[in-house]
């Protein structure tokens, strides 16, 4: 037994025993241990959970703010909004402006001291007092809401009304409340009281288009804000609860009712006198016109914009606050804005139709080029498509005294003769043309003057056989006519259309004795800084001689004393010339002075005729001679 299984003794044996004694010791000692550690597991996990938690929350809230997107403002100088750029006339009058939102900034010492008392009395009466939030008046709306069981009212302190326009969406939710308490708060450690108030009032929406009050007293009463009344500041100051509701050029009487209650806050907290507020509140108040003056100026301003935007980029002219100083002359645009509404009318009464023909008109400084007025349809509010740069007409006869200037220069002489009588041309498909004068009639030998004066057809495409029309096609080119010019004869009746702003530019070779100037409307732009860049002026380009400059010039003028243009009579020292397309489609006149350069263009848009009758000088010659005459005045 022993020999076979000997282990078996070994492991009994006293020695062996007292080896294995160690091992059996240090079993008991490691589960006292781990038992301990299992006794803090839950305190562990409770704590990395915690941890966790406040990780998490704290990551949240950091990308909860991330996502506000809030500006950096540490002053009023941090204050970046977007400001519309401001199209003034030669006289530094506002036209128009371009603009995402239509906000012109100002200093807070700029606006009259009544202003920011008048919102601080209707919008929050505890604002000097407050820091940032007014708990009361949040108080109050709460149980006013809870009551009604809406959202209606909002307690929000001007503070807040700040951090809306600037940091938030304009959604109505509790949590969107507490979001704008906590930055109002923040916006009224970092900013003074009358830095917060300077923001309110450049930022606010105030209807119309209109933000801050800048904009909006340009909008309401055609003035800057330094002007206005105490009547006029309290109807601003009613605006904010509701723009639109409130508004004077659409709901007079509810403007009345707000202003009364702004007056009453301003008396109430001894701002003004009760004697004054009753004052105010009866005076009259001379509201604006934007849509009109729009309806007028947007042409003018349309072709600035088109010149800038190449140079500036759409952005700034959409938000960085340019002037722009133009030649426009806001008092010749009322005139050309009028004559061309007065003379399509006409043309519509004269023959009873449903609707009015469109018309265009642009006024150019006769020695600078320089764009005094410019008008390119009816209304730009109906239609933004402007008839005196983007359309290409036919000019029909008002092209000729170019082939004429043309011939002059090449020595042929106004008293040459042409025989006005039929003639055919067969083309090279084997058809056949055969022109005609626009009376039927044909006056057998005629000299070039009288074929210009009384506008000879056959004469005309006569002269253009003998002169050529290249050498005609690089004089229209000189002229600033860059529309493409087909050289064919019928380029002798103005069958290659061009525009009215070309047209007329090309006109003012005669007056300014030979010398063209391309057509500007720019002086120079101011940036959001002060800093001032010239627009550069084009320099003038001889174009045909004096000689030849005097020639036509003498001509045209008997164009209006006896030949074709006889209904712009009455304008001294005038000459000009009337052009007419097939079939009465296009009037055109274009005339000039020593010192003013006009086209007038009537007809539809689309391909339908004036009527009957309807020729550049019954249709258009009235409209230059009301417009020269202002200017005479």
């Amino acid at each position: 037994m022993v020999r076979l299984f000997p282990c078996i003794n070994i492991l009994r044996h006293p020695a062996v025993a007292a080896r294995k004694k160690p091992k059996k010791r240090k079993t008991p000692a490691r589960r006292p241990a781990r038992r301990k550690l299992l006794d803090h597991t839950p305190i562990i996990v409770f704590l990395l959970i915690v941890c966790g938690t406040v990780t998490l929350c704290i990551g949240t809230g950091l990308a909860w703010f991330l996502s506000l997107d809030i500006p950096d403002i540490r002053s009023v100088n941090d204050y970046r909004p977007l400001v519309a750029t401001m199209v003034l006339d030669k006289r530094g009058q506002t036209i128009d402006a371009i603009f995402e939102q239509y906000r012109i900034v100002i200093d807070f010492h700029e606006m009259p001291a009544l202003l920011p008392q008048a919102f601080v009395a209707a919008e929050d009466s505890r604002y000097w007092e407050h820091g940032g939030l007014d708990l009361w008046s949040i108080g109050r709306a709460a149980i006013n809401n809870m009551r009604s069981g809406r959202r209606s009212q909002g307690g929000s302190t001007i503070t807040q009304q700040v951090t809306r326009s600037l940091l938030l969406s304009r959604e109505k939710s509790y949590f969107r409340k507490l979001t704008e308490a906590i930055l109002a708060y923040r916006l009224d450690r970092m900013l003074s009281k009358q830095e917060i108030l300077s923001i309110y009032l450049n930022e606010i929406y105030l209807g119309s288009g209109a933000y801050g009050v800048e904009a909006a007293a340009r909008t309401y009463f055609n003035k800057p804000a330094r002007k206005l009344n105490l009547a006029e500041i309290a109807i601003l100051a009613g605006l904010p609860q509701s723009p639109s509701r409130y508004s004077p050029l659409n709901h007079f009487k509810r403007a009345k009712a707000r202003q009364r209650y702004v007056l009453n806050r301003m008396a109430e907290d001894k701002i003004i006198s009760s004697a004054a507020a009753r004052r105010a509140y009866g005076q009259t108040l001379t509201l604006g016109h934007p849509v009109r003056d729009r309806a007028m100026n947007g042409y003018f301003s349309q072709y600035v914009r088109s010149r800038l935007e190449p140079r500036y980029g759409r952005k700034a002219l959409l938000r960085d606050g340019l002037r722009v100083f133009t030649t426009l002359d806001l008092n010749l645009q009322k005139t050309a804005a009028k004559a061309v509404r007065e003379g399509t009318q006409a043309v519509r009464a004269r023959h009873k139709t449903k609707t009015s023909p469109q018309g265009a008109l642009v006024a150019l400084d006769t020695a600078s080029g320089r764009i005094l007025a410019m008008v390119g349809g009816t209304d730009y509010t109906v239609s933004q498509y402007n008839r005196a740069v983007r359309a290409k007409r036919q000019p029909g006869s008002v092209f000729k005294p170019l082939i004429y200037a043309t011939a002059f220069e090449r020595n042929i002489s106004p008293a040459t003769v042409i025989d006005d009588k039929p003639f055919s041309i067969r083309n090279k498909n084997g058809s056949v043309w055969s022109p005609k004068n626009y009376s039927n009639t044909y006056y057998g030998p005629t000299t070039l003057t009288d074929g210009l004066i009384y506008s000879r057809n056959i004469v005309a495409i006569k002269l253009l056989q003998k002169t050529g029309v290249k050498p005609v096609l690089q004089l229209a080119k000189k002229a600033g006519i860059t529309a493409p010019l087909k050289p064919e004869l019928p380029l002798a009746l103005g069958a290659s259309p061009v525009s009215v702003l070309e047209m007329t530019a090309a006109y003012t070779m005669f007056a300014n004795q030979g010398l063209y100037r391309p057509p500007v409307c720019i002086t120079r732009v101011q940036d959001k800084n002060g800093r001032i860049t010239l627009w550069q002026q084009p320099k003038p380009r001889r174009v045909i001689t004096a000689k030849t400059a005097d020639a036509i010039t003498s001509i045209l003028g008997e164009v209006i004393n006896r030949g074709t243009g006889r209904k712009a009579r009455g304008i001294p020292g005038a000459a000009g010339k009337t052009g007419t397309s097939d079939s009465n489609m296009d009037g055109w006149f274009i005339g000039y002075t020593p010192e003013i350069t006009a086209g007038v263009w009537l007809g539809y848009d689309r391909d339908r005729s004036l009527g009957k009758g309807e020729t550049g000088g019954r249709a258009a010659a009235p409209v230059w001679r009301a417009f020269m005459q202002a200017t005479i005045k």
